[in-house]
Order: C-alpha cells, then sequence, then structure tokens
C-alpha cells in the first residue's frame, strides 16, 4: 500500500500513515492511484455540495469549492496560476518562460488566472445544483396526501410537511434523488488526474520536477483499466462524461503546440482546466 499512500499525500491534505523512507521512484508507481484518489477527492466534494443544497444551490457550490480546496491544498491551481505567469511573461523565450515558471512570486496573469478559475468553479457548481433541483420541485414530485408548507426548501420538497411523517418522507426521497442526479461531479476528479498519467508519458519534460517524474515507469495496464472503469461509471452516472478523453486530448493537444512539452505546474494546470470542462459538460447535459 506504499505507492497508494504516496499518492493521497501528493494529491491531497487527507492524513495518511507516514512513510519512514522516499524513493522518488515511488512516485511513478504511485501514478497508478491518481484515478482512484480522484474517486476521493470527488466523493468529499460531493457531501459539501449536498450538505450546502439543504439551504441553497450558492451555498452548496461555495461549500464544494472549498471542500475541493481544502482537500487538495490548491496544489493543482497553484500549477494553472504559475502556468498562467509564465506564459504571459515568456515572449516567446523558453529560458525565460522556465525561469519564470520556477519562481515562487505571483504575478498579475496569475492572480488573473486563479480568480477566474475559482469563479467558473463556483459558478458551475451553483448551475449544477440548481438544474438538478429542478426535477425535485414540489410540482415535479407530487406524493399523495403530503401537504407542502410555502416556505419548504426547493431541494427537498415535503421536508419540512405538516401531519405525520409523510413530509419528511417526500424530503427524503428527494434528497436521494438529488444525491443521485449529482453522482457524476464524483468522477470529475478522478478523470481529471487520470488524464496526467498519459500527459507525463506521451509528452516530453520541459523541466526536471515531479511532472518529469511520473514518466519514468507508466504503467498503461492500470491506467486503461482506470479508463474502462470511469467510463462505465460515467455511462451509469452522467454519460456526459463519456466525452472527459476529448478534454484530455484538448490539454494534450494545447501543451504540445504551445509548449512543445509539460513540467509538473503544467499537469496541474490541466486538471483545472480539465475539471472546469468536465463540469461545464454536465451543466450543459442537465440543462
Amino acid at each position: 500500500m506504499r505507492t497508494l499512500i504516496l499518492a493521497i499525500q501528493f494529491l491531497t491534505r487527507l492524513p495518511t500513515p507516514q512513510l519512514k523512507t522516499f524513493d522518488p521512484a515511488w512516485l511513478a508507481d504511485a501514478a497508478r492511484w491518481f484515478a482512484p484518489v480522484g474517486l476521493l477527492v470527488g466523493a468529499i466534494v460531493w457531501l459539501a455540495v449536498l450538505a450546502g443544497s439543504l439551504v441553497d444551490p450558492w451555498l452548496a457550490a461555495l461549500a464544494g469549492l472549498l471542500a475541493w480546496l481544502w482537500v487538495t491544498g490548491g496544489l493543482h491551481i497553484d500549477g494553472l496560476a504559475d502556468l498562467a505567469d509564465a506564459q504571459g511573461a515568456a515572449h516567446r523565450s523558453r529560458e525565460r518562460f522556465l525561469e519564470v515558471l520556477k519562481d515562487p512570486h505571483l504575478g498579475s496573469f496569475g492572480v488573473l488566472s486563479l480568480a477566474t478559475q475559482l469563479i467558473v468553479k463556483l459558478v458551475l457548481l451553483m448551475l449544477l445544483v440548481k438544474l438538478s433541483l429542478a426535477p425535485l420541485s414540489p410540482e415535479a414530485l407530487p406524493l399523495p396526501g403530503t401537504l407542502l408548507s410555502a416556505d419548504a426548501p426547493t431541494a427537498y420538497p415535503g421536508y419540512h410537511g405538516h401531519h405525520g411523517g409523510t413530509g419528511i418522507e417526500t424530503g427524503i426521497t428527494a434528497l436521494a434523488g438529488l444525491a443521485a442526479t449529482l453522482g457524476g461531479l464524483v468522477l470529475v476528479p478522478a478523470w481529471a488526474r487520470l488524464f496526467t498519467v498519459a500527459w507525463s508519458a506521451t509528452l516530453p519534460s520541459l523541466a526536471a520536477g515531479s511532472g518529469e517524474r511520473f514518466a519514468w515507469r507508466p504503467h498503461w495496464p492500470s491506467f486503461w483499466l482506470c479508463t474502462l472503469l470511469l467510463a462505465a461509471a460515467s455511462a451509469w452516472l452522467a454519460p456526459a462524461l463519456l466525452l472527459a478523453p476529448l478534454a484530455g486530448l484538448f490539454w494534450w493537444a494545447y501543451l504540445k503546440r504551445k509548449l512543445g512539452g509539460m513540467t509538473g505546474d503544467c499537469l496541474g494546470a490541466g486538471i483545472e482546466v480539465c475539471e472546469s470542462l468536465l463540469l461545464l459538460a454536465l451543466v450543459v447535459a442537465a440543462r
């Protein structure tokens, strides 16, 4: 379980047993666990969104975004900001690009990309919750004998119902329906993290670092197994996510054409971009 522990430590802030020793080669082996760890991240975000939706779609989106940032420690959005800074300041100079990429300070391009990504995720999460709640409104979920109060939350019609437990039962039914409708949210981080295995293995490294280490020993059987399992889960929970490989291919083509390779920051930025694209796909499908 050493590589699984390392993958959780690298991608999240979740507590794990401490490894007494470390070999950089283990990081390449740990990449096979990136998709399962992504499922763990997605489950935490999904639970936060469900909890927030008890009050309001905006609160659900905010809870989901904060959970996303907490569990990942902002690791990937930091890569997006660093990449934006480097591209904005490089002026087609490869040396300047790598120099700015390594700079720990954040410039205006990085701040703009970071703020934009947070807003994009917040709005997309809110729209996803709002559109998922629409079929669960009191008008769409009538149950015989249910008396609904005027101020009952739209998310759980009948939760504040009167006379017996029928209203509560209606609310529980709606909650279960919302949980199922938002099930695709669990898969979004998993798809995005799975792509890093392919990006690092098929693009040349621009600089030494974690991105370069992932490519040392790619494990293709586990990659294709995870791809098939995620595709099956997507077909069941959110068919729109069957288009996920197109998002990964888009970022691969962008790095290939624009930079000619990848770094760890490029991989982190790709995770953020793909997560936003997949959230957009879920929103469009829900619409």
